[in-house]
């Protein structure tokens, strides 16, 4: 239900989703869907609907900041004000509210509250028996119904409107009303509907269509009800009685009125009860219970008679005066008649106002007064001819028959007169489709035909009159076996509306708790995303128990984690009251803890605990505990230890908290065994990358000696030469056979021999130096100011045995003077990773590769370093995914896929800088390094699950 909008009447089942959806808003934030809800209970509950609007009207006045709300819903409180008193049938009052009602919303431009208003004012008016006036209203409520585009609106007051119609004018209702309503109520909500139902059942009965009144008035009531529509509920159930008394079942409609008065003697209502009290006494009167009869049409006139204007109380008095005729009472049934005819421009219609002449009529005759029967009959039929009524003039003629039949004995008319009132009535009674002739007016003719000495026809007359007897005795029979078959459709109509009620009730209590349990599962949802979002045990445990409390009662909470040696439980966080209480350990075996009897059985337990503390699970010093519910945390087959929640009330936890709790179970579940495995996970890559670092020093010792054995054993072989020569020279001078030119030759040699060795010596100097530089930055990632040249000299010198060992070549291109306030050993790391990324991936299956290092400044303070090699470069679909730890395409093969990883976190988190990778123009990639000339004083958060992705 939109609460924004509001509707005439609406069903049972949408105002019970606005009284949901109250009890869930903030109290005093929503008196718009107050006042919706009291306006739809104004006649399923009154008495709560006024309660409701005067709480609404007293929050309004006390709170100056509501001004403008109150402005807004004072017209809608004052309608409904108006609906309560008009009700209670303090008419006057109910009008004034109505009108005033209607002018402010027409001030406000609501054009559906002005017809909300029109329709109030037609009822009071109705009930003070102001007929044009009503008519004049319902009118315009239809016309601004059409303007406001609210078809339901619009046919409910056109329902009523035909309905008053038909009571006066039944072929000009029909005609204007029926073929419309016909198209539209196929499609109708039970609001119109009941209506519409009401408008064909009222045209039907005046039609003397009983069968189909009760079918329409059947339905009618059904969907009042559903609707909230009780007071026509209550006039359906009526005059679903008054058919059933035309098809003389006079017991069924008992039953009927009886339903409608068990209706509407708790709403106190003054029409509906005097209408209801007024039907029971016609019907007992039918019945001859004429002692009881007279009663409840007494205790019906005073309850109408603060509405003696009105319809109900018209009819409440035709039905006294008729009962006064059969009692005899004939002068009482004349006052009855009076009083009605002083009423016969009011409400009460055609059919009331002929009847009432009729009965007069009668009354007068038998009182004697022979004359004014003669003129109150006369001016009957001549209605009756206006009307078109042939009905109603085969009644009158009868009465004028009857007067004439004693003013002919008392010599006053010709004895004719008679004969001829019934020929004519006997001739209009021709003119009716189906219409046939009553017993008695055959009894009559023939007895008037025998007066006339007319004895053929007298004799025909009266075979006629016996034949129509037995006629309509059949008729009779076949009437009450019609109202058998039509109480039988209605009870199963009946039982069948209410199946479908208490189906329709069912299915809406199951599509609120499967509402209340997809918000509740969408909610535990977004929790388990929250909680299994963590990747360390005790944040989730904080998440975990933040949100518990908003779902369950959970004034114990406790967690706990199965020991490494499988054999004891330690609790890891529980609290109690707001408060962190020590860990605990308990033994699997221990036969008073249910957690461990959890674990051991690995099935959830619901334990309901002694409200003394007797129970040998209540832990001493504790929390009383009455509920508690435990459950396994268990990932597959594997139980990781068990979650508790406690409560200090009895039986705090039914089908719905079991739900809730299974579920935080399984997302705590998930999240620890995450955290676990998260652990050994960065563990496992700490111990990768120490292994790493280590490998990469390795192969860099194994370079530098590789570099070493060239100068180191050139030495070794030119100072053996020159010990060999030296010896050779010494034996000769011993023996005294050196020679001038053996000595100058010798002298030669020593001096490039030395010099060849002083040289060797030099290179090997150079490079432990420079080895000794890159293992003391390696290993203490020491800070310091070094020149980007010399050191990128330095990390190259000590790889050039690698690279030259594999056939292929680097250069640098790194000018001089750019000072670095930095890292060099993990600078010599990254440089070193790219290097061996190359040799490794870059050149497989090549030979004579290249490699180019340069280094240019960028935007002040800035140094931008281009890693490139002419190798076969990057496929687009591992371009994104170099930097990922693990990520390797030689798995096995000697590639670890923490190189690249290494590097990344390396000049993201220690340098503050920037890596990334592009396709180098002529094949091959290039690595575009952005580092700051002073490195951050902090280094900056590592992040080496997930690098960001380059295109």
């Amino acid at each position: 239900m939109d609460p924004s909008r509001v509707r005439l009447f609406e069903p049972d089942d949408e105002v019970a989703r606005l009284q949901a959806m109250l009890e869930q808003a903030p109290k005093g934030a929503a008196l718009r869907t107050e006042l919706i809800l009291a306006w739809q209970l104004r006649e399923r509950d009154t008495a709560r609907a006024r309660q409701l609007a005067d709480d609404i009207a007293h929050r309004l006045a006390a709170a100056p900041e509501h001004a403008a709300e109150r402005a807004g819903l004072q017209p809608r409180l004052r309608l409904l004000q108006a609906e309560c008193l008009r009700l209670q049938a303090e008419l006057p009052a109910a009008l004034l509210e109505a009108q005033a009602a209607t002018s402010e919303f027409n001030k406000q431009g609501d054009r559906c509250g002005m017809v909300d208003g029109c329709w109030v004012q037609a009822l009071v008016l109705a009930n003070q028996g102001q007929t044009q006036a009503r008519d004049a209203v319902l009118e315009q409520g239809i016309v601004l119904a059409q303007a406001a585009g609210d078809e339901e609106r619009q046919l409910i007051l056109e329902a009523t409107l035909g309905r008053y119609q038909s009571f006066r004018e039944l072929r000009a209702a029909e005609q204007r009303w029926s073929e419309r309503f016909t198209a539209l109520l196929p499609g109708l909500r039970a609001p119109a509907a009941a209506g519409v139902h009401l408008f064909f059942g009222s045209c039907a009965y005046r039609a003397s269509d009983y069968a189909g009144a009760i079918q329409h008035f059947n339905r009618g009531f059904e969907a009042a009800l559903k609707s909230g529509q009780l007071h026509n509920a209550i006039t359906a159930a009526g005059n679903i009685g008054n058919a059933f008394t035309s098809l003389n079942d006079h017991d069924t409609a008992l039953e009927w009125v009886q339903r409608a008065l068990e209706l509407a003697r708790p709403t106190g209502w003054p029409a509906s009860v005097g209408a209801c009290l007024s039907q029971m006494g016609e019907t007992l009167r039918r019945l001859q219970r004429l002692d009881l009869a007279e009663a409840l049409l007494e205790e019906a006139l005073q309850t109408l008679k603060p509405l003696e204007a009105s319809r109900n109380y018209a009819v409440a008095l035709k039905y006294r005066a008729d009962l006064a005729l059969d009692r005899g009472a004939y002068q009482q049934a004349l006052d009855c008649y009076l009083m009605l005819e002083q009423r016969s421009s009011g409400p009460q219609g055609g059919d009331l106002q002929l009847e009432m002449q009729c009965g007069k009529a009668k009354a007068l005759l038998q009182l004697g007064q022979l004359e004014a029967a003669g003129r109150v009959a006369q001016e009957a039929l001549q209605q009756a001819v206006k009307a078109g009524l042939d009905d109603q003039q085969v009644e009158a003629r009868q009465v004028l028959a009857a007067i004439s039949g004693q003013l002919a004995r008392q010599g006053r008319q010709p004895e004719t007169s008679a004969l001829e009132h019934l020929e004519q009535a006997l001739q209009v009674a021709g003119r009716i489709a189906g219409y046939q002739a009553s017993a008695d007016l055959l009894s009559d003719l023939g007895q008037a035909y025998a007066q006339a000495g007319r004895h053929a026809e007298a004799y025909a007359a009266s075979e006629q009159s016996v034949a129509t007897r037995e006629r309509l005795h059949s008729q009779v029979a076949h009437q009450r076996l019609m109202a058998l078959q039509l109480r039988h459709m209605t009870e199963n109509a009946r039982a069948e509306a209410a199946h479908h009620k208490q189906m329709a009730e069912a299915e809406a209590k199951r599509a609120a708790l499967l509402q209340r349990t997809s918000v509740t599962l969408e909610r535990l949802g977004a929790i388990g995303q929250e909680i299994t979002a963590h990747l360390d045990a005790e944040s989730v445990f904080l998440t975990l128990h933040r949100h518990v409390h908003a779902l369950l009662d959970a004034a114990g909470f406790c967690v706990y984690l199965m020991d490494a040696d499988g054999l004891a439980l330690t609790s890891v966080f529980d609290m109690e009251n707001g408060q962190r209480l020590p860990s605990e350990r308990v033994a699997l075996n221990d036969p008073h803890s249910n957690s461990a009897r959890c674990v051991r059985e690995r099935r959830e337990l619901s334990v309901h605990l002694a409200a003394d503390g007797s129970d040998p699970s209540q832990v001493p010093g504790t929390m009383r505990t009455l509920s508690a519910l435990f459950a396994p945390l268990m990932v597959g087959e594997r139980v990781l230890g068990v979650m508790t929640l406690q409560s200090p009330h009895a039986n705090a936890y039914a089908e719905h908290e079991w739900l809730i709790f299974r579920s935080l179970c399984a997302y705590t579940a998930i999240a620890l065994d995450n955290a676990s495995a998260y652990r050994h996970l960065k563990d496992a890559q700490a111990q990768l990358v120490a292994q790493e670092k280590l490998a990469a020093l390795g192969a860099l010792v194994a370079g530098v000696a590789h570099e070493l054995n060239t100068p180191i054993g050139n030495s070794l072989l030119m100072a053996s030469t020159l010990q060999q020569r030296s010896e050779e020279v010494t034996q000769a001078a011993q023996d005294n056979s050196l020679r001038r030119s053996a000595l100058m030759s010798y002298l030669a040699d020593a001096s490039s021999a030395s010099q060849l060795i002083a040289r060797g010596l030099s290179t090997a100097a150079a490079l432990v130096a420079s080895f000794k530089q890159v293992a003391a930055d390696r290993t203490t990632e020491q800070r310091r100011v070094f020149d980007l040249a010399h050191t990128s000299q330095d990390i190259v010198a000590t790889m050039m045995g690698a690279i030259r060992k594999s056939g292929h070549a680097i250069a640098l291109e790194i000018p001089e003077g750019i000072r670095m306030d930095a890292y060099p050993g993990p600078f010599g790391q990254v440089l070193t990773n790219l290097i061996n990324n190359a040799l490794l991936h870059a050149f497989e299956g090549r030979s004579r590769g290249r490699m180019l290092l340069t280094a240019a400044p960028a935007r002040p303070g800035w140094v931008e370093l281009r890693f490139s090699d002419n190798g076969r470069g990057i496929s687009a679909e591992h371009l994104h995914r170099i930097f990922e730890p693990f990520f390797t395409t030689k798995l096995g093969q000697g590639g670890s896929g923490l190189g690249l990883s290494i590097s990344y976190n390396i000049v993201k988190s220690l340098f503050g800088g920037e890596i990334q990778v592009e396709a180098a123009p002529g094949g091959g990639c290039c690595f575009v390094l952005q580092l700051p000339l002073s490195a951050p004083e902090q280094p900056l958060d590592a992040r080496l699950a997930a690098p960001e992705r380059f295109s």
